[in-house]
């Protein structure tokens, strides 16, 4: 309930009868509703902007004619995707200007469930950025995989109506929405009679099936890779989230389809920014200067990455500097590059010139530690028998997570084995349980990877997070998967019979709890060493490209802890091809 005195000390600040808390004077204010600059004065009071032009007030503050913007929002993000706890993930992008993000925790509620979900609502609760949580759909992402938790309408029911729930987040499931099957209905009814809005994830969805997804209430998409698909999203009522992460780059791609007529329906999302990005070209203030580059008028795209995103998302005091929306604002130098010079939270100021100059609680992880049990495994664990040379392998795409399904002939030893090193080209890929110990594994093969000598494993396997490996031998894949064990989780890189490296993440097997810095420069090295002593491809992100091997929602070929996965029928498959099937 707003006070009323609140209510009237604002009314008398607005009026100049009481003095403000603050006034920023010689601003150049970017105004998100008239799609004009205003040369004036912005006054602040309890937390909200009061007025636009001068006003009494005990604290005046040159903005040395820069350029006032709105607070930016991400559209569309998962926390944990940047490896860092909710408080170090903060720190590192409020500097940036975003003080906003619509955040998805699937991917450590595949791990822990609702214990996962409640340790990001308890981590997020008292820190400058505001986190409206959209409660994952989607865990499992698919009933093809292991994941360690399961959780239906009834189980998310009860957190529904905890502080800073926001909505359902992206319903990846299409064919349960255009079956209209029950469990899937059960949620996207949970959200539709609290309110709610409901996110969703449709790649190459199109027609008939597009509508159906739409007609049952999903709102948005982060998932267009093609002007066609950004167009029929739009037509059919939906929001499109331009995304610019590290994994996934749309922008360049879709900018040019903003006109001044849809742009009203586009906003922008990161959805996984990794710390090495965060750290050398930033958050949303990247996405701003990407879309200006690609010659999108700078109103529209400040519009997209502020006012859009509220309003797609109900947030009607946020997004623009105007009276009565919320104090969060930035001043940059120019509306080319957003350099970000400061940034305010609710009137207050909390980082100048790139550095967080407030302090932030840090949360114990007790809760979401030790997640990591896999069944004891051999070097035949990871054997690849096959009855057949011809086999279906996973090719890689330079700098995207879609995949190629392709066929080729092996060379196989007098076992009837696949050994990477007698296929050149090829390498061994592996995806092992690790919730519960279960002891499932498969084995599936990879192209365009280039590992030699060695092997790469890792917890982080998008959405389930099993353990996925990748090696050209299987006494290396086995020794990283076992040192995995050993750090609880995270990174771990094998050169010839030896660790050569690790990047512990013993928060879900997900998360470190250093800075942003920390976690940068160990990832930056493990990269070096990858390309440099595992030979990997320099057109290869060796982690983040493994990350998305095992996400059976991301066309075309990836592989589960329960077989390979065919996306465009959504159904297993052998590896082996039979000849019948040429």
């Amino acid at each position: 309930m707003f006070p009323k005195s609140r209510l009237a000390r604002r009314i008398h600040m607005a009026m100049g009868r009481e003095p403000a808390d603050l006034v920023v004077e010689n601003v150049r204010v970017v105004n998100v509703f008239s799609g004009s600059i205003m040369d004036t004065c912005v006054a602040v009071g309890d937390g909200a902007i009061v007025a636009l032009g001068d006003r009494p007030t005990s604290v005046r503050m040159d903005g040395g004619g820069r350029f006032m913007i709105p607070g930016l929002i991400d559209a569309h993000v998962h926390i944990e995707s940047s490896m860092l706890t909710p408080e170090h993930f903060a720190a590192a992008i409020l500097p940036h200007g975003t003080t906003t993000v619509i955040a998805d925790p699937h991917e450590i509620a595949n791990v822990l469930g609702t214990q996962g979900i409640e340790y990001i609502l308890d981590a997020t609760r008292d820190i400058p950025l505001d986190v409206r949580v959209m409660l994952p759909s989607c865990v499992p992402a698919t009933a093809f995989e292991h994941s360690g938790a399961t959780l239906s309408a009834k189980d998310l029911t009860p957190l529904m109506d905890l502080q800073g729930v926001f909505g359902l987040g992206e319903v990846m499931n299409y064919p349960g929405v255009t079956s209209a099957d029950s469990d899937v209905l059960d949620k996207l009814l949970l959200a539709r009679n609290h309110g709610y809005i409901t996110d969703g994830h449709c790649p190459g969805v199109m027609g008939h099936d597009l509508q159906a997804y739409a007609a049952a209430g999903i709102t948005t998409d982060h998932e267009c890779s093609t002007l066609k698909e950004m167009f029929e999203r739009i037509a059919n009522g939906m929001y499109v989230f331009i995304r610019e992460g590290s994994a996934s780059r749309n922008l360049r791609t879709l900018i040019p389809g903003v006109t001044p007529k849809n742009m009203h329906r586009c906003a922008m999302c990161s959805d996984d920014r990794d710390p090495s990005d965060l750290l050398a070209k930033g958050h949303m203030d990247h996405n701003l200067r990407l879309a200006v580059q690609a010659g999108l008028d700078p109103i529209i795209a400040v519009t997209m990455a502020t006012l859009n995103p509220a309003q797609c998302y109900g947030m009607k005091d946020k997004g623009a500097i105007a009276p009565g929306y919320r104090a969060d604002f930035l001043l940059v130098d120019d509306l080319t590059g957003f350099n970000v010079h400061q940034v305010f939270v609710g009137g207050k100021e909390i980082a100048k010139t790139g550095h967080l100059i407030t302090s932030l609680p840090e949360i114990s992880t007790q809760s979401v530690g030790h997640t990591v049990h896999i069944a004891p495994l051999t070097n035949e664990s990871l054997a690849l028998r096959l009855d057949v040379q011809k086999a279906r392998v996973i090719g890689l795409n330079p700098h995207n997570i879609v995949t190629k399904a392709l066929e080729r002939t092996l060379i196989l030893d007098d076992a009837g084995c696949f050994h990477p090193t007698a296929n050149p080209g090829l390498s061994k890929l592996a995806v092992i349980e690790r919730h519960h110990g279960t002891g499932s594994i498969s084995v599936g093969i990879l192209e365009g990877y280039g590992i030699t000598g060695g092997a790469i494993a890792t917890t982080v396997a998008h959405d389930s997070h099993n353990v996925v490996v990748a090696g050209d031998n299987d006494p290396d894949m086995l020794m990283a998967i076992r040192h995995l064990q050993t750090i609880a989780g995270g990174i771990a890189m094998v050169h010839h019979g030896k660790i050569i490296g690790d990047l512990p993440l013993p928060i879900a097997g997900l998360m470190s709890d250093r800075p942003v810095e920390e976690v940068a420069k160990g990832l930056e090295t493990l990269l070096t060493r990858a390309h440099e002593h595992l030979h990997v491809s320099r057109d290869i992100h060796p982690f983040m490209t493994l990350s998305f091997l095992a996400l059976p929602v991301i066309p075309e070929l990836k592989l589960t802890d329960e077989g390979l996965f065919d996306v465009r029928t959504f159904s297993f498959t052998d590896i082996g091809i039979q000849e019948s099937e040429d």
